[in-house]
């Protein structure tokens, strides 16, 4: 059932078998699966079943570099279904070298392989409607996908593995029915967990502290505890509860909160393909079940290894919307119509250049001189992305002559001093907002630097086209700069380790140091690959269900046998 926490009495006292902490992709799947498991579930989330004002408001903090990270509650929603009531959809395994230990860079990898995460991958695939758990252009669509860039076959890079995408999938949406329907699933709504209570020893969270939107206060004990609340929240809660443990939940070692990731993430270049239109494919591809399909252009994992590289993808873009150079009409029409498009994607579409009037009136000029493919395009975005169910997933337009910029999308390494700590201001219920203070590293940098250059040789070597920097982006830094941490990605903050001299939290997600609370999410996360974290977040989710099950099994066997020697002794 669904019910909000104002009808929960002052200092009531809710127990659960399980209690997830955040109603957002980790925690739904966790919740559906571990009711199908027959488990007794209680999910707590801030928000409401959509956002609201008072719960957002509770994302405030503050940011060391405007300049480089968005405000903290931005990207981030409060409500059920969390981030994927915003999200764009993109679905991307991450690659097995990710897992792997990576001598050239510092902090790399995870206590688990990627064979301990695959299985879990098909699951999460469904669970975000994004078709089948296949990842090759080969394969993913009977005859293959259609060429990237026809007769181009790079030394450096990979362009058979595609990026899926969901409808994009709502999870409050999608799965309140099942929720609600569920006889073993309690959801509270507004209800905004504002403390860990640790045992005196600190070994177990004995209960939470929760406070609802009349300001009421209530308590939770449960058996097991998990903290699905995303990579700001998480560490947040953990480190304002400090009464037994003074450094906060689980940073006996100063690690939570550390290690801060999103992506290294932007448009970048020109390319020039030679040839005639059909040289070229930068759309997307269908699948039998409807799902859209993308080819991107992967670096290598044996040119990751031989360069000392982190991971990385290029996509090939339109002309940048802000210059009205590209004289395409629906380009123009777009940056006309920036008002109305979400904070989330304005940002990337239209910050390159500042508006003037000037500036509006050359768009507004590009947008009637170029009628027919402006209405066809408005005609083929509201049929296909605005009133859709499976929505178009990006802006697709093919430019007058074969002129392309490109999207990269790399990896952040782990870096200690990137990180979440918490700030002066205190919310409605006197907890301390957080402070984020991102930092990127060189080595990020060299990562798109060098990648560039490799991708415009091997395109030179076969005569494909003309890859070069504008004149503003001969410093590659200055290019990671403009755009900054990527969006929503908010990864790395309770990371997996093996010890906890490396961690927060063991390969079964669990803190160390507390044998009754997990994390889950992409606060988990020990590196950040260059995929898009939530499809890895759900696959994630999933193992973790199926390590509780095991665990809350066990634990009620024992009981079971306790529960019989006492009756045969008596």
């Amino acid at each position: 059932m669904i019910q909000d926490a104002g009808e929960i009495v002052r200092d009531a006292i809710v127990h659960a078998e399980i209690c997830i902490v955040g109603g957002g992709p980790a925690g739904i799947t966790l919740a559906m699966t571990l009711a199908r498991a027959g488990h007794g579930v209680l999910l707590l989330e801030s928000g409401d079943l959509g956002a609201r004002d008072e719960a957002q408001d509770l994302n405030a903090g503050e940011v060391a570099d405007e300049s480089l990270h968005s405000p903290p509650d931005k990207y981030r929603q409060r409500c059920l279904g969390g981030a994927t009531s915003i999200w764009g959809g993109r679905c991307v395994p991450f690659d097995p070298i990710d897992f792997k230990a990576r001598p050239w860079i510092d902090h790399s990898g995870w206590p688990i392989g990627y064979d301990e995460v695959e299985p879990y991958y098909a699951g999460a695939n469904a669970l975000c409607e994004a078709g089948e758990f296949e990842y090759d252009a080969r394969l993913a669509i009977q005859g293959g996908m259609r060429p990237l860039l026809r007769g181009f076959t790079p030394r450096h890079f990979d362009l058979n593995g595609i990026e899926r995408f969901s409808c994009p999938t709502n999870f409050g949406r999608r799965y309140e029915a099942g929720l609600r329907a569920a006889g073993n699933v309690r959801v509270l709504l507004r209800a905004t967990v504002t403390h860990l209570q640790s045992s005196r020893d600190g070994s177990r969270i004995e209960s939470l502290h929760v406070r609802n939107v009349r300001d009421i206060g209530f308590s939770v004990t449960a058996d097991q505890f998990v903290l699905a609340i995303g990579g700001i929240e998480t560490p947040r809660l953990m480190l304002t509860s400090n009464d037994v443990q003074t450094n906060g939940i689980g940073n006996a070692n100063d690690l939570v909160g550390r290690f801060y990731m999103c992506h290294i993430a932007g448009t970048i270049g020109s390319l020039q393909v030679n040839g005639g239109s059909d040289q070229v494919w930068h759309g997307y591809d269908v699948a039998p079940d409807g799902t859209y399909c993308r080819r991107r252009i992967a670096l290598r994992p044996d040119v990751q290894s031989a360069m000392g590289l982190g991971n990385a993808v290029f996509r090939l873009h339109h002309p940048r919307i802000a210059d009205p150079r590209h004289r395409t009409g629906p380009l123009s029409a777009i940056f006309l119509a920036q008002k109305f498009i979400s904070y989330e994607y304005a940002k990337r579409l239209v910050s390159d250049v500042p508006p003037t009037p000037a500036l509006w009136m050359r768009h507004g000029l590009n947008a009637v001189s170029d009628p027919i493919s402006t209405v066809r395009f408005l005609g083929h975005w509201l049929r296909d992305r605005t009133l859709a169910e499976r929505k178009f997933p990006s802006i697709i337009i093919r430019p007058r002559t074969n002129l392309f910029s490109l999207d990269f999308h790399a990896e952040q390494v782990p870096n200690p001093g990137s990180r979440i700590t918490l700030g002066s201001a205190v919310d409605i219920f006197g907890n301390r907002q957080v402070r984020i203070d991102w930092h990127y590293t060189r080595q990020d940098v060299e990562t798109v630097a060098r990648s560039f250059d490799l991708l415009r040789d091997d395109i030179a070597r076969q005569a494909i086209g003309n890859l070069s920097l504008a004149a503003g982006e001969r410093d590659i830094e200055d290019v990671v700069r403009r755009d900054g941490a990527y969006g929503g990605h908010h990864i790395g903050t309770a990371r997996m380790a093996a010890s906890a001299a490396s961690g927060v939290i063991d390969r079964d997600c669990k803190v160390f140091g507390i044998n009754n609370l997990y994390v889950a999410g992409s606060a988990a996360f020990s590196t950040s690959s260059q995929a898009n974290p939530t499809l890895t977040i759900v696959a994630l989710a999933l193992r973790l269900a199926h390590h509780l099950n095991s665990i809350v099994n066990r634990t009620s066997n024992v009981r079971v046998t306790e529960q019989s020697m006492v009756v045969s002794e008596l």
